[in-house]
């Protein structure tokens, strides 16, 4: 369904689908004759025996130098729960973090919203609820995407073996849009549990939704492609979207370690690292199996000086994903 004339989603910049706009041609324009420049020796620009000249590089498109080593820190799960939200916002503005994503589909999502105050903030898709004891469910009451409980499944792979993808579609879509709605100025879109980028059908649709919207995605590594089975990233570029030139994967919750190792080893370019932070709490310690690795990341991010020393270390500059928005949407 169409947002109403006049609502805030309706005016939020939508460009044009790709259907109606003509294919970019890959051939490069012509060097206007001023631009030649050959030089005796014929190394000139344009002259004999010229080289091509390498691809800029994203940071260099960001602005910044060719070797510089930029790190996005993204807080995951925003809106899961009250915890989360204070842990969130707090690593925020008082943390190290740079960017956040939000859960639209959980119950402290409109808690997350009433708290926002411009900060760098994603939707963070989900079409997953993996608590046993704490559930939420499609905003679009998508019956594929309800299990037995009223919840969405709780696993990856259920969703992959029975969610339509229409249905899929609608509620990736109602989720985004959900979020403007809210006020939130949406920088970027993301996966929870990945669900949604590394099964191509679904993946399809990931990417269709960046393009509506022209917002950067989060996809894993290169190096990831060939494990996975479809050049996604390339997939990606040939769309215009923009994403981070490399992704520090943890698997499941709790980031410390491996954060700590990825930032003393960081390649230059950009790279998403990602955490899950959240302040302690009865209720955290109740519904999460995992409470103490979310409250270890909010400790890591907001009141200890190991992560800070690291990045000053390895001369690490933390950035957001707005600037690889506003990049996007420039076209250059």
């Amino acid at each position: 369904m169409s947002p109403p004339a006049g609502s805030v989603v309706a005016a939020w910049r939508r460009p044009v689908p790709r259907w109606l706009v003509q294919p970019r041609s890959t051939t490069p324009e012509p060097t206007p004759p001023e631009q030649l420049d050959p030089r005796p020796d014929g190394t000139g620009r344009g002259g004999e025996g010229a080289t091509v000249e390498s691809v800029t590089s994203l940071a260099e498109r960001l602005g910044y130098a060719e070797d510089a080593k930029l790190l996005i820190l993204n807080c995951d799960d925003l809106g899961f729960c009250h915890a989360a939200n204070v842990g969130v916002y707090q690593a925020l503005r008082d943390g190290l973090a740079s960017s956040a994503s939000l859960m639209v589909p959980c119950p402290w999502a409109r808690g997350a919203a009433a708290g926002y105050r411009g900060d760098d903030v994603g939707v963070h898709l989900t079409v997953n609820a993996e608590f046993d004891l704490y559930r939420w469910g499609p905003i679009t009451h998508a019956p594929s995407l309800l299990d037995g409980d009223g919840g969405f499944p709780r696993t990856v792979e259920d969703v992959w073996d029975h969610a339509d993808l229409d249905e899929v579609r609608r509620e990736c879509r109602a989720q985004i849009e959900r979020a403007i709605l809210w006020g939130f100025d949406v920088s970027h879109l993301d996966a929870h549990m990945g669900t949604m980028q590394i099964k191509s059908e679904f993946f399809d649709v990931y990417l269709d939704l960046a393009v509506e919207f022209e917002l950067p995605l989060r996809l894993s590594g290169a190096d990831t492609e060939s494990l996975i089975g479809f050049p996604f990233r390339a997939l990606a570029a040939e769309e215009g979207v923009v994403f981070p030139d490399d992704f520090v994967h943890v698997a499941g919750v709790g980031s410390r370690q491996i954060l700590l190792d990825a930032v003393a080893d960081l390649k230059p370019g950009v790279t998403e690292a990602y955490l899950h932070p959240a302040v302690d709490s009865p209720e955290l310690e109740a519904m999460a199996t995992d409470w103490e690795a979310r409250v270890d990341d909010h400790r890591l991010l907001v009141h200890d000086r190991d992560l800070r020393v690291a990045l000053e270390d390895a001369g690490v500059t933390v950035i957001g994903y707005r600037p690889l928005r506003d990049l996007m949407r420039s076209g250059s």
